[in-house]
């Protein structure tokens, strides 16, 4: 939304170049992750066994599914400011909502049952404006885990999903070939996602102790209406355009 608030010319980039560069921001926030995380890392690796690995990968195919199957129609479709907007507001309610529910469950409580429906709530962040981060710590406060554990699963489950995404992207890439230029700028998005991500480590720390999830959910309710506010007085501005044009043919 970022672009189209502060009127850049986003749209007429190739559509191709603009989701890789996103992508290429999800990588640098990745990479920092892996490196901050890796004491938590290698202990999930240490306890992993068949469970967590069919978690993991139904927390993986609804999201390659769908992505791989209606990326086009997902860009073509869902990407205005409205959907957007409607993506952030609804995702907050639910957050809000799914945050009461007790927090019964802890590590290594989740099932095949949990991994899936993981999966399904990557597929939805899909469509913009629901955020990845949002939609799985939603699904799995629904599912009665704690915070603590709710953040822990919403990170495993996104690094297949984002490297499955960096892969597709960087293939496609790779055989069409791109610029020296737009080569320059993908570096710059996943290095200043890098540096991004490195220094807010200490924040996301402070978040992530057993806070509820109301003040995520107001921003993200505040940005949408942000969003709805300025869509509303493009439109506006564009009828009173309109009706000065009209007005003015209808005098000559």
């Amino acid at each position: 939304m970022i672009p189209q608030l502060a009127d850049w010319d986003w749209e007429s980039l190739d559509p191709e170049i603009r989701k890789s560069f996103e992508i290429a921001l999800h990588a640098g926030a990745a990479m920092a992750l892996l490196l901050t995380r890796r004491d938590e890392i290698a202990g999930e690796l240490r306890a992993f066994d068949t469970r967590r690995a069919i978690v993991l990968v139904l927390s993986f195919l609804p999201a390659a599914v769908v992505g791989y199957r209606f990326e086009r129609v997902i860009e073509a479709r869902l990407g205005g400011p409205g959907s957007t907007a409607a993506g952030l507001i609804v995702g907050a309610i639910l957050m809000t909502l799914a945050d009461r529910c007790p927090q019964q469950r802890g590590q290594g409580d989740a099932l095949p049952a949990d991994g899936f429906a993981l999966g399904i709530a990557q597929a939805a962040a899909l469509m913009p404006g629901v955020s990845r981060n949002g939609a799985t710590l939603t699904a799995a406060r629904l599912r009665g885990f704690s915070r603590s554990q709710a953040n822990l699963l919403s990170r495993t489950v996104a690094l297949p999903v984002i490297l499955g995404a960096v892969a597709l992207k960087g293939s496609r890439l790779a055989r069409r070939g791109i610029s020296n230029k737009q080569k320059k700028w993908l570096a710059v998005g996943v290095v200043t996602s890098f540096g991004s991500t490195l220094a807010s480590n200490g924040l996301i720390g402070m978040v992530e102790r057993d806070r509820a999830l109301l003040p995520y959910a107001a921003y993200r309710i505040a940005f949408g209406l942000l969003i709805l506010g300025r869509l509303a007085s493009t439109k506006e501005s564009v009828v009173e355009s309109e009706s000065m044009i009209d007005s003015s043919a209808e005098q000559q």
